[in-house]
C-alpha cells in the first residue's frame, strides 16, 4: 500500500486543488493544497475493485439499500467500534453534510437555537445559518494542548429556545477523542435541556494508538430516544465525493420522522456508492485503514516536530483525524499577517481558524492526509515564512 506516490489532482475538478486559488489566492502551479478534508492518495484496493466490477457490467440502473450493504455497516461497527447496530436503525443520506442539514430541518423550526461547542467544524454553523436557525456557540475550555468541556458555561448560554445539540466526535479541528464519561455528560446535558443530540462521528476510524473512540450510542444508550449518530466511510476511505453517509437512529419515533423527510424529498442513494461502501467495510478495508493510520501517524509526528520548532507556533498533538490544529498566537501577529505569510510566502492553502468559531481566531487547520514528501515541503515552507522568528 503506497501512500507516498505523488498524484497530480490538478485539473481533475478536485475542489481541494482546483479551488485553492479562487478561495485562498494560492496557485496550484506551485502551491500546496492542505485545507479541505480529503486525502491525496487513492482509496483501498478493494474499493477500486468494486468500482471496476460495476464498470465492467456497464449497467447503472436503480438500486436500493441491499442486505450486503447494511450487513457491511453492521460488521464494521461491531468489529471496529464494538457497536451492535440494528438493521432497521440504518438510514442513508447524501453525505453527512446533508445528514446534519436534514436533522436541523426535521427537528427544529426557523428561529430555534442550535448548540455547537467551538472551535468546531465550520459547516455546522453554516448549515444552521442557512436554515434560518440561531447558532448558539458554547466555547470549549482550552487546557494546554487539549480542549475540555465546560457545561456550566454552556448552560448559562441557553434561553430555552434551543432544540438541537450538534456534537463532534472525534473533535474537528482539534482531533480530541472524548472519553466515555465526557460523552455521557454531554448526553445528560442534552436530556436536561430537552435537546436532540446529533453526533457527527465521521472521523471515528482515524484514531491513533493510545486513544480509544467510543460511539455516543455505546457510551450513553439510555439516551437513544434523542440521539442521532452520523457515520460515513467518506473520510476513512477517501470517498467523500460519493456523497453517501449513514444516520444511525435507534429510536423508532426519531427514525420515522427522518424516513418521512427522506421519502418526501424522494431520496435514494447512489448505487455505485453502495458498492464502494460494501467493499470498504470489510477485512480487506480494515487492513488498508490500519496502514493508512500508520502513514498518518508518521506525517503528524514529522509535522509537529518541524512546526513546533518555530518560536510562538504550536501544533496541538492529535489524538485522531489527519487535521493538524496549529496555534500561532505565540507569534504576536494578528490573523491577517499569519494568513498572509502562509498563503503568500509559504504558498500553502489551509483552513482559516476563525471559521471554526470562538477559540479559533489565531489558529490554522492543516490537512496532513497527503504524501510525506509534501508534509516535509510544507514544514520547510512554513519555517521560511516565519524565519524572522528564529
Amino acid at each position: 500500500m503506497n501512500f507516498d506516490e505523488i498524484i497530480d489532482r490538478r485539473g481533475t475538478h478536485c475542489s481541494k486543488w482546483d479551488k485553492m486559488e479562487t478561495l485562498f489566492g494560492v496557485s496550484p502551479s506551485d502551491g500546496l493544497a492542505m485545507w479541505t478534508a480529503d486525502a491525496d492518495y487513492p482509496t483501498a484496493p478493494c474499493v477500486i475493485e468494486a468500482v471496476r466490477r460495476a464498470a465492467e457490467q456497464g449497467i447503472f440502473g436503480y438500486t436500493w439499500e441491499y442486505p450486503e450493504y447494511l450487513g457491511a455497516i453492521q460488521w464494521w461497527m461491531k468489529n471496529r467500534h464494538n457497536w451492535l447496530v440494528e438493521t432497521d436503525a440504518i438510514l442513508t443520506c447524501q453525505g453527512l453534510g446533508n445528514g446534519v442539514a436534514l436533522a436541523i430541518d426535521v427537528w427544529s423550526d426557523p428561529g430555534d437555537g442550535v448548540l455547537i461547542f467551538t472551535p468546531v467544524y465550520h459547516e455546522f454553523a453554516n448549515k444552521i445559518n442557512k436554515a434560518g436557525r440561531r447558532v448558539v456557540e458554547c466555547p470549549l475550555a482550552r487546557n494546554g494542548d487539549r480542549y475540555d468541556l465546560d457545561l456550566d458555561d454552556a448552560q448559562s448560554r441557553l434561553d430555552g429556545t434551543e432544540r438541537i445539540l450538534i456534537w463532534c466526535s472525534p473533535q474537528n479541528p482539534s482531533g480530541r477523542v472524548w472519553t466515555r464519561d465526557e460523552l455521557r455528560a454531554v448526553a445528560d446535558f442534552a436530556a436536561r435541556n430537552n435537546l436532540i443530540l446529533v453526533s457527527d462521528e465521521v472521523h471515528h476510524d482515524l484514531v491513533y494508538a493510545g486513544h480509544h473512540f467510543m460511539p455516543m450510542d455505546v457510551a450513553a444508550p439510555e439516551h437513544r430516544d434523542r440521539t442521532v449518530t452520523m457515520v460515513a466511510a467518506s473520510k476513512t476511505f477517501n470517498i467523500a465525493g460519493q456523497r453517501t453517509g449513514n444516520m444511525i437512529i435507534s429510536d423508532a419515533t426519531l427514525r420515522a420522522a427522518m424516513k418521512k423527510r427522506l421519502s418526501t424529498l424522494d431520496y435514494t442513494p447512489s448505487g455505485l456508492a453502495l458498492h464502494m461502501i460494501t467493499a470498504a467495510y470489510s477485512a480487506e478495508g480494515a487492513e488498508w485503514v490500519d496502514a493508512q493510520i500508520a502513514h498518518l501517524d508518521r506525517n503528524r509526528k514529522l509535522f509537529d516536530e518541524g512546526v513546533n520548532s518555530i518560536p510562538g507556533v504550536r501544533s496541538l498533538p492529535l489524538q485522531s483525524t489527519y487535521l493538524a490544529w496549529v496555534d500561532f498566537s505565540g507569534t504576536g501577529m494578528d490573523f491577517d499577517e499569519i494568513a498572509s505569510r502562509i498563503r503568500e510566502v509559504a504558498k500553502i492553502a489551509v483552513s482559516p481558524g476563525p471559521s471554526f468559531g470562538v477559540g479559533g481566531a489565531l489558529f490554522q487547520r492543516i490537512n496532513l492526509a497527503t504524501q510525506t514528501a509534501r508534509v516535509e515541503e510544507a514544514v520547510a515552507r512554513l519555517k521560511v515564512a516565519f524565519a524572522d522568528l528564529q
